[in-house]
């Protein structure tokens, strides 16, 4: 199993460098998220071995049951949806939540981490294809949204997030990609106080080579690392 890993690992980490230098990109600027989502720590633990420290969780649950399992530096993203009344358990466990779309989510996670004198890092999560199935704010709500989030306390934005459609082709999904990108260009423009739009976290296993050619400085990889789901 081990070598499988490494294997994948490798393969994911050659092609995030070609497609960043085929834009014109460093590929030190983009970061492999590995999702480690229903995956047993002994997986995660083969991943670290071979460099990863960044990991992708979905659930609340998980991220409790595997942190104190994983070496210190480990760093996990909530990038799954988050409710609110589960904010508490995790804010001094994740490096980035990934995926705020709305005020109310913004305040819970802006409450907890003042009551324990955290400063916590997000980003907006945008529904860009606007899929009805999908969380995430729309394109034209997600500059509003951030002015307001933008005025809580503890709670800083640090770029977008998109979940891009699954499709076979993965060019399918370049015009999302591009939108997020130029969205994330138009916010800048705006220079709203405490918000700082570096991080575009978009592409997956099945698209994220056309996410780096398109900005992304975080890539969300699962089943490219680990396989299917168990």
């Amino acid at each position: 199993m081990n070598d499988q890993i490494a294997h994948n690992l490798q393969e994911v980490t050659r092609k995030i460098e070609d497609a960043a230098l085929k834009a014109g990109r460093n590929p030190g600027d983009v970061t492999l998220i590995a999702v480690s989502k229903t995956k047993p720590v002994s997986m995660l633990l083969e991943a670290y071995e071979q460099g990863c420290r960044d990991f992708g969780e979905n659930k609340v649950q998980e991220i409790l049951e595997k942190y104190d399992r994983m070496p210190a530096d480990t760093r996990f993203h909530m990038i799954g949806h988050l409710q609110r009344n589960k904010v508490k358990y995790i804010l001094d466990k994740v490096a980035l939540i990934h995926s705020v779309d709305s005020v109310r989510l913004a305040q819970e996670i802006s409450k907890e981490a003042v009551k324990r004198n955290l400063e916590t890092d997000i980003l907006i999560e945008v529904n860009v294809a606007e899929e009805e199935t999908k969380f995430g704010t729309r394109p034209e709500d997600t500059i509003s949204l951030i002015r307001e989030i933008a005025q809580l306390p503890a709670v800083h934005i640090k770029g977008l997030m998109t979940i891009a459609p699954y499709v076979e082709k993965s060019e399918e999904n370049r015009k999302y990609f591009e939108k997020l990108r130029q969205l994330a260009v138009d916010i800048r423009e705006q220079n709203i106080d405490n918000v700082k739009v570096e991080v575009l976290s978009m592409g997956m296993t099945g698209d994220y080579e056309v996410a780096v050619e398109e900005g992304a400085t975080y890539v969300r990889v699962g089943t490219g690392i680990f396989g299917g789901r168990s």
